[in-house]
């Protein structure tokens, strides 16, 4: 059941089956690991390890082990243990690498609580996974409706259904604990089907349900990132950045995961720096730090009883100073030890290729003079004209 058009062509060239991550094979879906021990062969004697990664809906992916030593690969559908019944999801990981994947999410790859893999789907387990799939939006309308009418605290974010139909669960958001019990209740009347309810965090929810960031790309936590780490606002301060929500959250509502990306940059850079809260005592008066650029080492200083004048030191200059005030001394004024910042040249780009301007529909079209812009009519035959004068004398 692998993807067939994401082999590769001759020329070991991928082919590539241009479903951006969409996939129902799970060859190019999001969060797919690339298995680069696949084509090794394993020393002898050494049996292949026993566990495999399943992919269930929206990312969501669990080991299990196959006591039945059955012949798995990517891509396959297989039926797994789940309680009651049984599961149906897709094998995104085998081998070696499985039990790395295992390590590295806290899983124990000899514990004998890891559930068994039970057989291939046969084309009967499929139809049933198949409908069940499709009764989850339809049942999302009608449980977001029963939630509103029980005027409950809460918002349902995705429905996922068993492989076998038997249970459905149900995930939601909540900031306060909320009693479910009547809602369990009229869910199981509506649809009768066993109901399981699974609260998950703000972050959890957006890399289930996907979406565009501000970036224009895809959402980190729906295509790579797998671990949610705590997110401060220090994080958005030592880079500098302007402390507005609108533009530091992300869809989840919290502060988006790629303000800790560059934060191990700018803590080394910032370790040179004098503190930002550094006083400049001078003769001229006392200045106090405004602004700081971190990579270029520079300082805009002002004074106290002037802040619209900034001056510019270096860090070096700044050490300088602060070390002369340790030792009661005064500096004489910064513009002493002021530094003057070559303008950057504006670069004008030139229309080389003859194309029109992308802002000639911004200015509106001036009305033209008809009258004005009219030519005269000239004269056909002016000797008729020169007889007609003639004849008035």
């Amino acid at each position: 059941m692998s993807c067939q058009s994401c082999s590769t062509s001759d020329g070991s060239a991928p082919k590539g089956c241009k479903n951006n991550g969409t996939c129902g094979t799970d060859s190019c879906n999001k969060l797919t690991v690339f298995d680069w021990l696949g084509n090794m062969n394993l020393p002898n004697g050494e049996t292949p390890f026993d566990c495999v990664e399943v992919r269930f809906k929206n990312g969501r992916k669990e080991f299990y082990r196959n006591t039945e030593k059955l012949t798995l690969s990517i891509g396959d559908i297989v039926a797994t243990e789940a309680s009651p019944g049984h599961d149906i999801g897709i094998v995104t990981l085998t081998g070696e690498l499985v039990k790395i994947q295992m390590k590295k999410k806290g899983a124990n790859p000899s514990g004998s609580e890891i559930a068994k893999v039970y057989r291939k789907a046969s084309q009967k387990d499929i139809d049933i996974w198949s409908a069940s799939r499709d009764k989850e939006e339809p049942m999302k309308v009608r449980a977001r409706e029963i939630a509103i009418a029980l005027k409950l605290e809460m918002k349902l974010s995705d429905i996922e259904f068993q492989g076998d139909g038997s249970k459905a669960i149900f995930y939601y958001t909540a900031n306060d604990r909320v009693d479910f019990r009547q809602l369990i209740k009229d869910f199981a009347k509506e649809f009768s089907t066993r109901i399981e309810m699974k609260q998950v965090g703000f972050r959890q929810e957006a890399s289930r349900l996907g979406g565009i960031g501000s970036c224009g790309r895809e959402l980190c936590c729906s295509t790579w990132l797998t671990d949610f780490r705590s997110v401060n606002t220090s994080a958005a301060r030592y880079q500098q950045l302007s402390l507005n929500p609108q533009k530091l959250a992300g869809q989840c509502g919290k502060l988006k995961c790629c303000l800790n990306y560059e934060l191990d940059t700018y803590l080394d850079a910032l370790k040179d720096f004098p503190d930002f809260e550094t006083k400049l005592y001078t003769e001229k008066g006392d200045a106090v730090c405004q602004k700081q650029d971190i990579f270029k080492g520079l300082m805009w200083f002002a004074y106290t009883d002037n802040f619209a004048n900034w001056h510019v030191l270096k860090i070096e200059q700044v050490r300088e100073i602060v070390a002369e005030n340790k030792l009661k001394k005064r500096v004489s004024s910064l513009e002493d030890y002021a530094v003057e910042i070559s303008q950057e040249p504006v670069v004008d780009f030139n229309n080389a290729m003859g194309q029109e301007s992308l802002t000639r529909f911004d200015q509106p079209k001036k009305k033209k003079n008809k009258n004005r812009n009219r030519p005269k009519p000239s004269n056909p035959n002016p000797a008729r004209n020169n007889n007609r004068n003639e004849n008035k004398k």
